[in-house]
């Protein structure tokens, strides 16, 4: 044999051991169908999360805000019971008393001077 006889048997050995192996493509395509399946579902999923969780933060803002009201209301009654608690201790303190009954002086016209 010559040289390039075994140049071309080295070479066409190394040719076969490159070779690309034989593709499955029905079971490609199976795995492919199967993934963009699961995927599809996992979105879905992650979808009914958020708006689940969107739901839920809505429905605290509103607890927040109503309880927010109801402390200032409160808040506001309370300072009006300090201060009216501390003109009650402040009054019995003068030796106020609470009237029963009210009765207005009756003064008549003619006792009045009349300025001109």
């Amino acid at each position: 044999m010559t040289t390039a006889a075994l140049r071309y048997k080295a070479s066409h050995s190394k040719t076969l051991a490159l070779h690309v192996p034989k593709m499955q493509w029905k079971l490609l395509y199976a795995v492919g169908i199967l993934v963009s399946f699961a995927m599809l579902i996992l979105y879905i999923v992650q979808i009914n999360q958020l708006t689940s969780g969107a739901y839920v933060i809505k429905s605290y803002n509103k607890e927040i805000s109503a309880l927010t009201t109801q402390n200032r209301d409160l808040q506001t009654h309370f300072a009006e019971t300090d201060f009216l608690g501390a003109v009650q201790n402040r009054a019995a303190g003068l030796s106020f008393e609470k009237t029963a009954n009210i009765q207005y002086v009756q003064i008549l016209d003619s006792s009045l001077g009349m300025v001109k």
